[in-house]
């Protein structure tokens, strides 16, 4: 049985500044459908969200939509106001009591996402905006979620609770994303625009490339069956058509019809599945086999009055050709690491040696090397001209950045009118021209379509320099290190080798060895208690109502975190308070009274064991 539908889009025609973008869109949404976008850079999928939220009219056709739902898309662009904080503006289209029941989910996703409620908007960065976008989408719980780069500047802690949580979420998902590995741990259906046609796969996108595949290869095989048949009509047509017989010539006009629109299809199928195809990045020579060394070094930083510790004595050294990985949560040390290298910061103590005239090629995620006041052509020829010179071989500046991406248009435009993604490309083009042996780029793929990040993963594999790279995209890492440096915070720093999957299965493999040790040292405690309490039985001065109350504390904290856990099951379904309001109110004040006798009766267990422990 197929779940309830939500909206229905059939044979709609969008066209934008009279440019047709859809000509015939049809597609259906279900309830609980977690939908992947997918689509080249300039498909439509910005367009299609668009019609799902009701921003964009189609022009023709037919749009229905429940009555009953509410369809909410991730704001990019929050606009601020004076003194709003965080908890302001997640909760503001809440009102009276709903507001106040709404308070405990705004705290909940708030603190998963490292926010603090009462910062006020305008004191945050932008990827601090993005996150309280995303908080208030999802404290409002629609029944059609509509995300775009949800994962942009998110830690892979954050990401990695995001995917749990949608996994879980009672609404609809329809979700734009580069990255991969996000998109396939949490959809089970994707919507792939491809040339102007919306296809559906009913199967997630961790399978989307073998399903894609097929439909090209399928496409191909019809199209090279189109030209043979079509070879057979041209050679009847070259032997010539007798002028009389009219059957002939309105024959001899759908040749030449058929014939054209194939030669139009071929074009569109070579667009389709054609790869910018990249000369390998030259390899500098370098003698050394040790580029840099990090010696006992150690770099803190005075945040009001605490100290923040990036490292604590530590020790590297990055050799030729070392493909590392660099990722950790915000202000855990990333970019300071890398600028330390780049002797940009100095350490607080410690020593770090950089090879004699070795030169980096870097990659600012703060874009800071981008003049807005230049046009994409002056930012690639600063020296004036027409051609760019990669690589020892010029090329001209519009064809080199087309492949890019960019329209051959927009290259006289100034860097300020163009997007993050557009920025993040504009500076992989000029880095890429003429890379230096060493490549550092910190979080290059934030705002990239996958097409763009998929020519960068290209690029990178082929470099034979060496590479630094600080990336929350985990796919993008495991295709591109070979390496892994955790900032795990505090100065600490793991080191492992492989991709992020290997980082991951390690550390899987630490914290379970020390679970491990942890019930081994418990259990050899518990027997070393057992002892004493049996040699100072005798002392015990606690009385019997006392004893026996604390004996069966423990019992009723359990029975209490059961109860606690099950009214907030119950007030997570987003439906609960729709079809039951009064109840939803009720047991949320049995919910507070739930939590104050769990704290009540922990506060006593723990006073009781004191003072049994001081008696002993």
């Amino acid at each position: 049985m197929s779940s309830p539908l939500l909206l229905s889009i059939k044979e709609a025609k969008v066209a934008y500044n009279e440019k047709p973008i859809f000509e015939n869109l049809t597609f259906n949404i279900h309830k609980g459908s977690r939908i992947a976008l997918v689509g080249k850079n300039g498909a439509g999928k910005s367009t299609l969200m668009n019609i799902v939220s009701n921003k964009f009219e189609i022009d023709n056709g037919e749009r229905w939509q429940d009555s009953n739902i509410k369809i909410r898309m991730l704001d990019q662009d929050i606009k601020l106001t004076n003194n709003e904080t965080i908890y302001d503006f997640v909760l503001k289209n809440f009102k009276g009591d709903e507001r106040e029941l709404y308070k405990y989910k705004a705290d909940i996703v708030a603190q998963s996402l490292e926010l603090e409620t009462q910062s006020k908007l305008d004191s945050l960065s932008g990827g601090e905006l993005r996150r309280v976008g995303l908080a208030q989408a999802l404290v409002e719980e629609p029944d059609i979620l509509l995300l775009d780069e949800p994962t942009n500047h998110l830690d892979l802690d954050i990401i990695e609770w995001l995917e749990n949580y949608l996994k879980n979420y009672a609404g609809t998902l329809v979700c734009v994303s580069h990255d991969k590995a996000f998109l396939s741990n949490v959809t089970t259906k994707v919507f792939w625009i491809d040339r102007g046609e919306l296809k559906v796969s009913p199967r997630g996108f961790k399978y989307f490339d073998e399903w894609s595949e097929m439909l090209l290869d399928q496409e191909e095989r019809e199209l090279r069956n189109r030209k043979q048949s079509i070879a057979v009509d041209v050679e009847w047509a070259s032997r010539g058509v007798k002028a009389r017989v009219k059957r002939n010539i309105r024959r001899l006009e759908k040749v030449k019809e058929m014939r054209k629109k194939l030669e139009e299809d071929e074009r569109s199928f070579r667009r389709a599945t054609s790869k910018v195809v990249f000369k390998p990045l030259k390899e500098v020579d370098i003698h050394s086999k040790s580029i840099a060394e990090l010696y006992n070094v150690s770099k803190s930083f005075k945040n009001n009055e605490n100290e923040i510790k990036i490292l604590d004595k530590f020790n590297i050294r990055i050799k030729k050709k070392d493909r590392i990985g660099i990722l950790g949560k915000n202000g855990s040390g990333k970019t300071t690491f890398l600028k330390l290298i780049l002797k940009e910061v100095l350490p607080d103590s410690g020593s770090i040696k950089i090879l004699k005239n070795m030169e980096f090629s870097y990659f600012d995620q703060k874009r800071s090397d981008l003049n807005p006041n230049d046009t994409l052509k002056e930012v690639m020829c600063p020296g004036g001209g027409d051609y760019v010179d990669v690589m020892g071989k010029e090329r001209h500046v519009y064809g080199y950045l087309k492949d890019f991406l960019f329209d051959p248009k927009k290259v006289i435009e100034r860097v300020s009118q163009l997007s993050g993604g557009q920025k993040n490309r504009l500076m992989l083009a000029k880095i890429l021209a003429n890379p230096k042996s060493c490549l550092i780029l910190d979080e290059p793929t934030n705002d990239l379509d996958m097409d763009t990040l998929d020519m960068l993963e290209e690029i990178l594999s082929n470099y034979k320099g060496t590479l630094l790279v600080v990336s929350h995209d985990r796919d993008f890492l495991d295709q591109t290190v070979t390496k892994i440096l955790a900032f795990e915070g505090n100065g600490v720093i793991e080191e492992n080798v492989g991709g992020y999957s290997d980082y991951l299965k390690a550390k899987n493999n630490r914290i379970k060895t020390k679970k491990d040790e942890i019930i081994k040292n418990e259990n050899h405690d518990e027997k070393t208690i057992s002892v004493n309490l049996n040699e100072n039985r005798k002392n015990n001065k606690l009385s019997f109502n006392i004893e026996f109350e604390y004996k069966n504390l423990p019992e009723k904290i359990s029975n209490k975190e059961i109860e606690i856990n099950e009214i907030e099951k119950k007030l997570s379904d987003p439906n609960f308070y729709t079809n039951y309001p009064d109840e939803f109110v009720k047991i949320s004040k049995e919910l507070e009274i739930a939590k104050n006798d769990l704290n009540d009766y922990e506060t006593r267990w723990l006073e009781i064991d004191e003072k049994k422990n001081n008696i002993l």
